[in-house]
């Protein structure tokens, strides 16, 4: 029987999910969380703070640290809504697209590579599988949360 855990180990290793700093570009370095959020921010237009916090099942305290860095970095702008003062509203700045837009290219640089030592249908067969994990692991009870 194969090793299921020792797999995700080293998936999580080659993708460098342990490393402090995920990407880094002169001169700035950004952490895989920063990453993400730097990513959910870009895809939804002004989304609010909760939102992007719930989507990455982050708590808010530690979400609000990291807009505070990203905000400080120049990356990210948050404003009050203009309906409701109480919530604030993210995007980003200009460097802060330019920033999202390279780690996106290089990631997907990074995909593209792993997968073109693929056939077809082993490329095909690993993205079912990804999907399949995906729609398993958000119908778990313990998804998002620590096992102990």
């Amino acid at each position: 029987m194969e090793n299921i855990r020792e797999l995700f180990q080293v998936m999580t290793r080659r993708f460098g999910l342990l490393n402090k700093n995920c990407c880094s570009i002169d001169p700035i370095d950004i952490s895989l969380a920063q990453s993400h959020i730097l990513y959910e921010i870009d895809k939804h237009h002004s989304p609010s703070m909760q939102q992007i916090a719930d989507i990455l099942a982050m708590d808010i305290t530690t979400f609000s640290r990291q807009i505070q860095n990203l905000v400080k970095m120049g990356l990210v702008k948050k404003e009050p809504s203009p309906e409701d003062r109480r919530v604030y509203m993210l995007s980003l700045t200009t460097q802060g697209k330019f920033i999202a837009t390279t780690i996106d290219r290089e990631i997907n640089q990074y995909l593209a590579e792993v997968f073109s030592r693929m056939t077809e249908f082993e490329k095909e067969t690993v993205i079912r599988s990804i999907k399949l994990l995906n729609e398993c692991m958000a119908k778990s009870s313990v998804c998002c949360k620590p096992l102990f």
